[in-house]
């Protein structure tokens, strides 16, 4: 990151080219493959594809994760979503590859003499099979792990294509090749040639790509053709937006410093029920290569949950990490399905096992209705990843989505009809928006262990339960614990951190303790840990108190159902009573789920989740001093400081028509090189000059057309910004020596705002450069208390004028092609683009 003083060139370098440099050496290795098997004609087997595989894994896979973790920070929504996206594709690939040299022969053959052995075997009654049964159908598994990929790349292509044309013809050239690899699995050779060479293609796209935004970085310009430039606007694939001023700040409100990762969610979402689908259908034999291409695409998202989480997003952080558990938990109960020990025989494949234990029709008709629910939820999962990228890299809804088929105020009048207003009140700081996974967990664990007493006599049906229990009290909660951490608070992730141990030792005893044949010392053992656990469960009752009424429930039903574990481990277990506490866990977990998630999508308690037990006793601090000076614009001696300290070369905030800004002088371009390091903001997003009235600009006599100048006239004072082409008449405006530290070389953007103490500055300092005053990425600021809390101490003061008349940004509108008849709309702000259009058609008729 830059120094204070410093010209910050970009705050994360440039993570495409590690993305895209990524992706080119992954073609490049799977090149070689393919060349070779079709100038010899034998497949790579053994150590080579396994060699292979671990290559894919860790270049396309963990390096394009780090590249797309960092586009994330970059606020690049479709750089994010694509490299996590191919990340978790070639991660999944090289365990292909892995797969089929575990095999030691060529996959094809391979499968048919495993698939003879196995039926001969089974017919025969006999009581071994080959140890790699789980090699069945790897060719299958792949071919349906591809396809989706297929599906969601072309739709990569065509997204970025909005945004360069350099990354179309990388994700374009990705593509092509997965449908040639894709038929290469089904025994063409042809296809290696045609898929090796589109894999060269994408090896020199990449090499190119890379390279030019490489220079890029470095010089801080783009030097090199490809990026910068769309093949086609974005905002071309929707129609003209209506929506009202209101709801655009509504949205706005949502921004932070991350990437959105909805569209992530939904891509993960696609792979994962595209993959069951398939194998619901009969494609796949065996579920083995099949968990994981699930697994891997499931860790992606979970990193879309911690995303959502950290832009505040409780309710898609809590989708995606619901859907999560779900696709991991089945991904492994179908696993352990597919090496099922039904008698003494093992079978092959885990619908032959459920085969013999249920009736055929049940069955068939299981797997038939949830084939289709997967490929329905395929299709829409399909669509929103569609709909996600093209919104969020437009910034406004151009695809349609749909309405809301509830309001929100609806919603919220409904759960809090029956509490008064006091109940209606902010979140306290104990409620969390992990909180909604954590009972989530909780309650899916809690609820699969009560398994082990309706069904204690089929070990076949206990192994089924061991993913559900494990995953949900365990591994996911593990995940809980770290977003806990990662939100703070008094206790952090203590609670959720040793029920994660809880859960673990709950699934080694009670359902893998018949198959590991525990010694009676081993056995003891658990007991002394079963002491212990009721021992530190005691000290998180006591934090429980210090939280909720739910959680003190949850915790307290806990130690119960750890005295049943106790017992367990003696012999002595009343199953009755162990159902009884298990099921009050689920309910309360159910319940706190609920309010946990509802309460923190609306940040109000709609919910009841009860008082804490122990109130904390805070201390009435005396009013803690303010980071930086601050000014009454209600008084001239307030705006005469403000001044006086932009006059100096000072950074400060200051109220706009709009939302809050961060000034600085014209005549001090060292001033304006700080705002950049204040905001953390990409020194290719260029900064706006804030003047007090249009006749200023009429003294600098700039060559504009009549037809500008009316248009100007139309808009100025008001919530709009006109982009218009640079000359020297910013020197007579009194730009000056800041000329080059404001707006691009070809351009600048004029806001002359519709506010009385933001004209009285500009008339004492002279034109200032302005910028929201903000974090870059995050929320606008509509209140001086915001800018002082978020930026008070790295500014020099705040010019104090109480609420902001909007909660967005000023619209603005591109102006270079006015004399053509086309002004764009560059970002949709406080004046809806409807309006800003019917000015101007008025203006030209006027003009006519």
């Amino acid at each position: 990151m830059a120094t204070l003083d410093g010209f910050p060139a970009s705050f994360y370098g440039e993570p495409g080219v590690l993305g895209i440099l990524a992706n080119g050496i992954s073609a490049f290795i799977v090149l070689l493959q393919n060349f070779n098997t079709a100038h010899t004609g034998k497949a790579p087997v053994g150590v080579e594809n396994i060699l292979a595989g671990v290559h894919l894994i860790l270049i396309g896979g963990l390096s394009q994760l780090v590249a797309g973790l960092l586009s994330f920070r970059k606020y690049d929504h479709l750089s994010a979503t694509s490299f996590i996206g191919y990340a978790a594709l070639w991660g999944s690939y090289g365990a292909t590859r892995i797969y089929f040299g575990a095999l030691d022969d060529t996959p094809s053959a391979a499968m048919n003499n495993l698939t003879t052995e196995i039926i001969s075997n089974i017919f025969s009654n006999a009581t071994e099979i080959p140890v790699c049964y789980l090699c069945l159908s790897v060719s299958e598994s792949a071919i349906a792990g591809l396809v989706p990929y297929i599906l969601l790349s072309f739709l990569l292509a065509f997204c970025s294509a909005t945004v360069n044309y350099i990354m179309p013809f990388v994700f374009g050239a990705i593509t092509a090749t997965l449908v040639f690899e894709a038929v290469a699995l089904a025994a063409s050779n042809w296809a290696r040639v045609v898929s090796g060479i589109l894999e060269l293609l994408i090896l020199i796209f990449a090499i190119y790509g890379s390279a030019t935004l490489l220079v890029k970085g470095l010089t801080q310009r783009l030097v090199l053709k490809g990026f910068g430039t769309p093949m086609f606007n974005v905002l071309l694939l929707g129609t003209t937006n209506t929506t009202n001023a209101q709801s655009i700040g509504q949205e706005k409100k949502k921004n932070t410093k991350y990437a959105e990762p909805m569209a992530l969610g939904f891509f993960c979402d696609t792979i994962a029920s595209f993959i069951f689908a398939f194998y619901s259908f009969g494609y796949m034999k065996s579920f083995g290569l099949g968990s994981a291409w699930v697994s891997i695409i499931i860790s992606a998202q979970l990193l879309s949950s911690y995303y959502a989480l950290l832009r505040q997003d409780c309710y898609y952080s809590t989708k995606f990490g619901l859907h999560a558990t779900y696709w991991l938990i089945k991904t492994w109960d179908e696993f352990v399905l597919s090496t099922l020990v039904v008698g003494d025989v093992r079978v092959t494949s885990g619908r032959e096992a459920m085969w013999q234990q249920s009736p055929r029709s049940l069955f068939h008709g299981y797997y038939i209705f949830f084939g289709i629910a997967c490929s329905l939820f395929t299709a829409v999962s399909l669509y929103g990843t569609f709909t996600r990228l093209i919104n969020t890299i437009a910034e406004k809804s151009l695809i349609p989505v749909g309405p809301q088929p509830i309001s929100t105020d609806q919603l919220k009048k409904a759960l809090s009809c029956n509490r008064t207003k006091e109940g209606d009140q902010e979140l306290p700081q104990t409620d969390r928006a992990s909180d909604a996974l954590f009972y989530l967990s909780n309650g899916v664990a809690a609820l699969s262990a009560l398994h082990t007493s309706l069904s204690n006599t089929n070990p076949a049906f206990l192994h089924l339960t061991v993913p559900w229990v494990l995953i949900a009290g365990a591994i996911i909660q593990a995940y809980v614990s770290r977003l806990q951490v990662m939100e703070g608070g008094r206790f952090g992730s203590v609670i959720s951190s040793i029920y994660v141990v809880v859960w673990a030792t709950w699934t080694w005893f009670r359902f893998a303790g018949d198959l590991l044949q525990f010694s009676t010392e081993a056995t003891y053992g658990f007991t002394a840990g079963a002491i212990a656990f009721l021992v530190i469960n005691g000290f998180l009752i006591l934090i429980a108190a210090y939280r909720n009424l739910v959680l003190l429930c949850l915790t307290v039903v806990m130690e119960v159902v750890l005295v049943c574990f106790l017992l367990s481990t003696l012999q002595r277990l009343p199953y009755q009573l162990e159902m009884a506490m298990l099921a009050l866990v689920s309910i309360i977990c159910i319940y706190g789920f609920l309010a946990s998630l509802v309460n923190c999508s609306f940040s109000q308690r709609l919910l009841p989740m009860g008082p804490p037990l122990i109130k904390e006793k805070i201390k009435q601090d005396s009013a803690a001093e303010l980071p930086c000076p601050v000014a009454n614009s209600r008084v001239t001696s307030g705006l005469m400081k403000i001044a006086k300290l932009l006059e100096e070369g000072g950074v400060c905030g200051v109220p706009t028509d709009t939302v809050y800004a961060l000034a600085a002088s014209c005549k001090n371009p060292q001033a304006i090189e700080k705002i950049y390091n204040i905001k953390d903001r990409p020194a290719e997003k260029p900064i706006c000059i804030c003047i007090s009235n249009v006749e200023q600009l009429v003294a600098a006599k700039p060559p504009f057309s009549p037809l500008l100048w009316e248009f100007m006239r139309n808009v100025y004072p008001g919530g709009i910004s006109c982009i218009v082409s640079k000359g020297d008449w910013l020197f007579k405006l009194g730009v000056g020596p800041a000329y080059d530290r404001v707006g691009t070389k070809e351009s600048i953007m004029i806001r002359v705002p519709d506010h009385t103490v933001t004209g009285h500055l500009c008339d004492l300092t002279g034109p200032i450069a302005i910028t929201s005053a903000n974090p870059s990425g995050e929320p606008d600021s509509t209140h001086h208390t915001m800018v002082i809390n978020r930026l008070g101490h790295k500014i020099q003061g705040v010019l104090c004028d109480g609420d902001s008349n909007e909660v967005v940004a000023s619209t603005v509108v591109n102006c270079l092609k006015i004399d053509e008849g086309i002004i764009t709309i560059v970002r949709e702000g406080c004046v809806p683009a409807v309006k800003v259009r019917q000015i101007f058609d008025r203006v030209k008729n006027t003009m006519v």
